[in-house]
C-alpha cells in the first residue's frame, strides 16, 4: 500500500508557478494523472504552461475552459488536458478521459475533476493551488502524491 506524501511550496509570482510546472515536466515519464485543484484564476493554466515547457512542446497552452480539453504534443509525450467546469456531467468526455489514462505516452491534466472522480484512478498527483490573501501573484501550492510519484518531487524534495 502506497504512503501518501505532502510537498508544498510558496510561488511569489507566475513566472514561478511557471517554472514549477516547468520542473515537472521534465521529470514525467508519462503515463501520469494530474488534478490541479484551485479557485478561477488561481494559477492552473500557469501550471500546465510550465509542463508543456517541460516536455518539449512549443504548442500555446490555454485554458480548455470553454472546449474541454486540448493536447499539447511535446517530443516524448502528449499532455491531455481536461477541464470539466462547465460540465455538471462529464458524459462523452469521460469517455475520452478513460481511454487515454492507460496511454504510457500521455501526461493527463484535470481540472474541476469532480464529474470524473469515479473515472479518474486513485493512485494520482493532486497538486492544490490557494492564492495568499492581499498578494496578488502569490500562490501556496501543495502537492499531494504517493510513493507512485516520487520521481516527479526528487528535484524539489532534498
Amino acid at each position: 500500500m502506497s504512503t501518501e506524501k505532502t510537498w508544498q511550496t510558496r510561488s511569489l509570482s507566475y513566472e514561478n508557478t511557471v517554472r514549477l510546472g516547468e520542473q515537472l515536466g521534465c521529470s514525467t515519464k508519462g503515463g501520469e494523472v494530474i488534478e490541479l485543484i484551485s479557485d478561477l484564476g488561481g494559477g492552473k493554466t500557469a501550471i500546465v504552461t510550465g509542463l508543456a515547457v517541460g516536455i518539449g512542446s512549443e504548442d500555446q497552452v490555454s485554458s480548455p475552459t470553454f472546449t474541454v480539453s486540448r493536447v499539447y504534443y511535446g517530443k516524448k509525450f502528449t499532455i491531455h488536458h481536461f477541464d470539466f467546469y462547465r460540465l455538471e456531467e462529464a458524459g462523452l468526455i469521460a469517455q475520452q478521459l478513460a481511454e487515454v489514462l492507460d496511454d504510457p505516452t500521455a501526461i493527463i491534466i484535470v481540472e474541476w475533476g469532480n464529474v470524473v472522480h469515479d473515472v479518474l484512478p486513485q493512485d494520482r498527483c493532486i497538486i492544490d493551488i490557494s492564492k495568499v490573501e492581499d498578494r496578488e501573484n502569490e500562490r501556496i501550492i501543495t502537492c499531494r502524491y504517493t510513493d507512485k510519484y516520487d520521481y516527479l518531487f526528487e528535484s524539489f524534495v532534498q
